[in-house]
């Protein structure tokens, strides 16, 4: 399999491409505004040459004057080396030619080349080691019944082709040693600009157990990887919230199963001391069967609880009647209740679609929560409502002591207990709350606690009942 390339060696052979591509039309542009500089240059002395020529032709009005016509043309051209000219009269008849001058054939046939504008169309040939520019064109005389004579004018362009030549080699070898140049250039500057993700790599290659609070310096790093430099440290401050809590888990969760292991281990080896009766080791094993439950209640919860960290409680859809819920569990909590000397009372109605067995599951982990820790002859209410925004609230109140404000955001955390010496079995394992958050949460929906006055209050917010 292929192995990616790099950034840098993208960004160098981006840059290159682009480079090189820039540095061939500069080129081109530039040899051929070279090449047209020259042409247009031998033209314009081509051109004047022609009109002083078809200027003197045009004087002629009798045969001796024609003879006069190349000793003119002699002295005019006198100090012009490299230019040709040449007269040529009918069935081709060299009526003059300076010396040296070969012209073609084509050059000055009878049918003479002009461009679009009219004027003389320019043509290029070779004869031996010399090149040739020239133009021709018809120039009437003034004598009777003579047809016009062709004139030709034509200049060497050898030296203006060695320069080119010339010219071009040294402007390819600048483009090719500006594209290297570039090439190097480019590499140096992707290496500089790709520093701070380097220097994210690493802190990311630094990050440990003992190091998560390592940051990026936003500061420091440009303004294209501030984003990514601060997604980077948001996640490395949830991997510290998620290391702790986790640490904080396990610990909390070795100490809860310590001390329902360790009383069977008291009891049982307390049982095999000595010889005892039936009776006395079926109250061994019941009080064993005991811990047994609470171990294996705790090994639920924990499932639930991981099934509800990777999303995979997924709730049934279905009406559920809360306050019917409410009802039954008091019902249900009844005698404990009593036994409390705690009142329960609920007031509105409302319901809500989710899966009924885990609302009533969340519900009766807060009714259970708000009984053990009611004082003797305290209320527990419950209260329903719908708001307008079609959320249905609901909310479990009891008068008890308040809980200080520092402990209310930690309350569904796992194991945790605002009084850590309230550790009876009757208390349970500190799993409830944090299930009751894990089945709202699954709902869609919020809990919040809040304490004053003493007063403690669990509302839970539904989303609003799409309608059927």
């Amino acid at each position: 399999m292929m192995q990616p390339k790099s950034i840098t060696f993208r960004l160098t052979l981006f840059f290159s491409a682009a480079s090189t591509a820039v540095l061939l039309a500069v080129g081109y542009l530039i040899g051929t505004s070279v090449e047209t500089h020259f042409e247009e240059q031998d033209l314009a002395e081509l051109n004047g040459k022609l009109e002083l020529v078809r200027h003197a032709l045009a004087k002629v009005r009798s045969a001796g004057d024609l003879d006069d016509v190349p000793r003119h043309l002699e002295d005019a051209l006198v100090g012009h080396h490299g230019l040709f000219v040449a007269i040529v009269g009918e069935q081709r008849r060299m009526l003059f030619s300076t010396p040296g001058a070969d012209f073609p054939g084509t050059l000055l046939g009878s049918r003479l080349a002009r461009d679009a504008s009219g004027r003389p169309q320019p043509t290029e040939w070779e004869s031996g080691a010399h090149a040739y520019r020239g133009i021709a064109a018809a120039a009437p005389t003034e004598i009777a019944g003579m047809p016009p004579l062709t004139v030709a004018v034509a200049v060497d362009i050898g030296h203006q082709q060695e320069f080119v030549a010339a010219f071009r080699r040294m402007l390819w070898a600048a483009i090719a040693s500006g594209i290297l140049l570039t090439a190097l250039l480019g590499w140096i500057a992707a290496r500089r600009g790709l520093a701070p993700v380097r220097h994210v790599v690493e802190v990311a290659r630094g990050i440990s157990a003992s190091r998560l609070d390592e940051r990026l310096p936003l500061d420091s790093v440009p303004a294209e990887l501030v984003d990514l430099a601060s997604a980077f440290n948001d996640m490395l401050a949830r991997l510290g919230d998620s290391f702790r809590r986790l640490s904080d888990f396990s610990s909390d969760l070795a100490h809860e199963l310590r001390t329902p292991i360790s009383n069977l281990m008291t009891q049982t080896q307390v049982a095999l001391s000595r010889a005892r009766s039936a009776e006395e080791y079926r109250e061994v094993l019941y009080s064993n069967l005991e811990e047994y439950d609470r171990l294996a209640r705790m090994v639920a919860d924990m499932l639930f609880l991981a099934k509800a960290d990777n999303g995979l409680i997924v709730p049934r859809s279905e009406t559920v009647d809360l306050a019917r819920e409410v009802e039954e569990l008091f019902g249900f909590y009844e005698a404990f209740a009593e036994k409390q000397g705690v009142s329960l009372t609920l007031s509105g109605e409302g319901a809500v679609h989710g899966d009924r067995l885990m609302i009533r599951r969340a519900l009766s982990n807060l009714l259970s929560n708000a009984i053990r820790h009611t004082p003797q002859g305290g209320p527990v209410h419950v209260r329903i409502e719908r708001l307008e925004s079609g959320e249905t609230r609901l909310a479990v109140e009891n008068a008890g002591a308040t809980i200080p404000p520092e402990h209310l955001p930690r309350l569904f955390d796992r194991f945790y207990r605002v009084d850590p010496s309230r550790q009876k079995a009757s208390d349970g394992a500190g799993l409830g709350l944090a299930i009751t958050k894990s089945i709202v949460d699954a709902h869609k929906g919020k809990i919040l606690a809040s304490s004053a006055d003493g007063t403690t209050r669990f509302e839970i917010g539904f989303p609003a009942v799409e309608a059927e």
